[in-house]
C-alpha cells in the first residue's frame, strides 16, 4: 500500500479518508508556519534518511498538507504554468488539488515564486524528495518515532485514526491528521 505522501506525488492521493482506530501521525501546520521554526531539524528513525541530516521525510509530509489544505487551488494556476519542465499539475477530478512530479522537478522554485498567495512554500520545492512511511513497518509499541521525539517545538506527534477532528483538524489521505487554519473559498 502507497503511503499517503507517495501517493500525492503520483496522483492517488484518498481525497476522502475515512477514520479508523489505527494510529496516524499528526502534524501541526500553524505551529511548524508559526515562524519560531526557521529549518525543520528533526531527525527521522527510516535508515537512508539518518545518514543525511537534511533528509528527512517529514518535508514530504508537510507538502502534502500544504496542498491539501493551504493552497488555494487557483482557477487559472500561475505555479503550474510557471513551470517550466511540467513538474506541476493541478488534478481537475480531485477537487484542483496539486501534484509534484519530483522526478520532473528541478527545485527552481518558480513555482513558489508566483503563487500569488504565498502558499508553495520554497522549502517544499527541494531538488530530491525523501518520501515519508510513517513508521508505519517500524513502529514499536514503546517508542514514538524519532521525527516526533526530536520535534523541538511539538509539531509531530501520534494520534488515533477516529479523534474528534475540530474545525482546523483534518484527515489527509489514509495516514496523516493535520492541523492548519485552512483557507476557504466559501467563507473568502
Amino acid at each position: 500500500m502507497n503511503t499517503s505522501a507517495e501517493q500525492i506525488h503520483n496522483g492517488t492521493l484518498n481525497i476522502e479518508p475515512k477514520k479508523g482506530k489505527d494510529k496516524r501521525l499528526f502534524i501541526d501546520l500553524d505551529i511548524c508556519a508559526s515562524g519560531e521554526c526557521k529549518r525543520c531539524e528533526i531527525k527521522c528513525s527510516y535508515l537512508y534518511h539518518r545518514q543525511h541530516p537534511v533528509d528527512n521525510g517529514i518535508i514530504s509530509v508537510a507538502e502534502l498538507a500544504t496542498y491539501a489544505l493551504v493552497c488555494r487551488r487557483c482557477e487559472e494556476p500561475h505555479c503550474v504554468n510557471a513551470c517550466p519542465v511540467e513538474a506541476l499539475e493541478q488534478e481537475k477530478k480531485k477537487d484542483k488539488l496539486l501534484v509534484r512530479h519530483n522526478m520532473r522537478c528541478i527545485s527552481c522554485k518558480s513555482c513558489s515564486h508566483v503563487c500569488p498567495y504565498g502558499t508553495i512554500y520554497p522549502e517544499l520545492v527541494p531538488l530530491l524528495i525523501n518520501n515519508c512511511d510513517f513508521c508505519l513497518d517500524r513502529r514499536d509499541k514503546k517508542d514514538e518515532p524519532l521525527c516526533i521525539t526530536t520535534c523541538p517545538y511539538g509539531a509531530l506527534s501520534l494520534k488515533a485514526g477516529d479523534i474528534e477532528l475540530d474545525k482546523n483538524t483534518f484527515l489527509v489521505g489514509d495516514n496523516l491528521i493535520v492541523r492548519s487554519t485552512r483557507w476557504d473559498r466559501e467563507k473568502a
